[in-house]
């Protein structure tokens, strides 16, 4: 399975999810707001787009309007108050895409 997860600044939430699922199955990671941001080839990429909130979602069906319709979209539910690989964000990430990796 392919999942892209998305956050504000691909900095601390989507970028630790990228690298803890990445062994698992395939997984990169975007940011909405980012020097490199989530772009249309990166959401037909993916089988199922994880967000980390649901205003995340919103605004990827303001960009990609055709696209938004034909994915999985998801939200993680993960406020933005989490640095990179911190070990209470790594076990929030793995509680919350426990269904989805099964």
């Amino acid at each position: 399975m392919k999942v892209l997860f998305i956050c504000n600044q691909n900095k601390n939430r989507s970028r630790t999810a990228e690298e803890l699922f990445r062994n698992r199955l395939e997984a990169k990671s975007a940011g909405l707001y980012s020097e490199n941001p989530v772009t249309e080839e990166l959401v037909s990429w993916a089988d199922v787009v994880a967000v980390m909130e649901d205003f995340q979602r919103a605004e990827l069906a303001k960009r990609f309007p055709s696209l938004y319709l034909q994915k999985k979209i998801v939200s993680l539910n993960v406020p933005d108050q989490f640095s990179y690989n911190q070990p209470e964000l790594i076990e929030l990430l793995e509680s919350r895409m426990q269904e989805l990796v099964k």
